[in-house]
């Protein structure tokens, strides 16, 4: 099996316990995941397919601007809209895996606290790759647009190699990891933490995070 059928393989699956969860509903979201670096070559899913049904044949090649390459079994399937943002993401990053959903807590979190969402003093904290403890971590929030290029500029000016997620203002929420086990533990962490954000903002004693 080569390593296109592999990653898309993988990326079925994961894409599949996604949309199990509600995170992937209908069409949206996408994931992807870095076939090589030199140059950059991203798998990524392909755009307007039901993300709970996709096979292993439902994956495209792009390269650092979000197109589809020639050099591929397919090169006339189309891409996810966000795989520019994907690939600028991996470049950038170095991850492994790029994986974007549209849970609901990450795009309420976005609306109470547009400037970046603060997390503190929280164990699930640990599952993200951050301390528990005295470590005070700000999601970064990016306005959304459908320019890729745009996006891309914007999730770069914010790049902390410590915190490997952006949420987009009433869109949704891309994590990244090592591979897309490491992204999906790390996703899992960060919804959780965020939902608890949302739903505990109007309780008092927050431990200075507001």
């Amino acid at each position: 099996m080569s390593l296109l059928e592999l990653a898309g393989r993988a990326l079925a699956e994961e894409s599949a316990r996604f949309a199990g969860m509600g995170w992937m509903r209908g069409t949206s979201g996408n994931l992807s995941v870095v076939l090589g670096r030199d140059p950059l070559r991203v798998a990524v899913t392909v755009s307007g397919r039901d993300k709970g049904e996709l096979t292993s044949d439902d994956v495209v090649v792009v390269g650092e601007d979000g197109l589809a390459v020639a050099d591929q079994p397919h090169p006339e399937k189309v891409p996810s809209a966000e795989a520019g943002l994907h690939a600028r993401i991996a470049a950038v990053s170095g991850a492994g895996a790029v994986i974007h959903v549209h849970a609901l807590a990450p795009v309420v979190a976005a609306e109470h606290w547009p400037d970046g969402v603060e997390l503190r003093d929280l164990e699930m904290l640990k599952g993200f790759g951050r301390a528990a403890h005295d470590d005070l971590v700000t999601v970064p929030v990016i306005a959304n647009g459908q320019d890729m290029r745009v996006l891309g500029d914007a999730f770069e000016a914010g790049f902390r190699a410590d915190t490997p997620a952006v949420i987009v203002a009433r869109h949704g929420i891309y994590v990244w990891g090592d591979d897309l086990r490491h992204a999906r533990h790390r996703l899992e962490c960060l919804e959780w933490l965020l939902r608890f954000r949302v739903e505990t903002r109007l309780v008092g004693g927050e431990r200075g995070v507001r």
